[in-house]
C-alpha cells in the first residue's frame, strides 16, 4: 500500500500551504482556506476528470463533497476543496498512481494539520 502524508503549515487569508510527503519527496501544496478537506484518511483512485479533461488523482469519500482532486494550480481561488500541486508534480503523481492502481496496490492520503 502506498501511504502519503499532507501535512497542512500555514495559512495566510484564503491560502493554506502545505507539503504532501511521497517516498521521500516534499511536494508543496495550496489549498483554498474556504473548502477545505477533514483532517482524516481517505482512499486515492486516479480517475478521468470530465471538468479538467484528463486522467487525476480523487480523493475518495470527502464527507459531503465529491469530485475532490490532486491537480495543478497556483492560486487558492483555483481550488473549491481540491489538492494544488505543480503542474509537473501533477504529472508525476498521477502517472505513478495510475501504475499502482493498475497493479491493484491501494493508495492512501493521510491528511493532518501541523501540531
Amino acid at each position: 500500500m502506498e501511504t502519503i502524508r499532507l501535512i497542512r503549515a500555514s495559512r495566510d487569508g484564503k491560502a493554506v500551504r502545505g507539503c504532501l510527503h511521497v517516498e521521500g519527496q516534499e511536494i508543496a501544496t495550496l489549498e483554498n482556506a474556504d473548502y477545505i478537506i477533514p483532517v482524516g484518511i481517505y482512499a486515492i483512485k486516479v480517475t478521468w476528470s470530465p471538468r479538467f479533461k484528463r486522467m487525476l488523482p480523487l480523493v475518495m469519500q470527502v464527507p459531503g463533497r465529491s469530485g475532490i482532486r490532486i491537480h495543478r494550480g497556483t492560486k487558492p481561488e483555483h481550488s473549491k476543496g481540491c489538492i494544488l500541486v505543480s503542474a509537473v508534480n501533477e504529472q508525476e503523481l498521477t502517472a505513478k498512481w495510475l501504475a499502482l492502481q493498475a497493479s491493484k496496490e491501494p493508495i492512501k492520503i493521510i491528511i493532518d494539520n501541523e501540531n
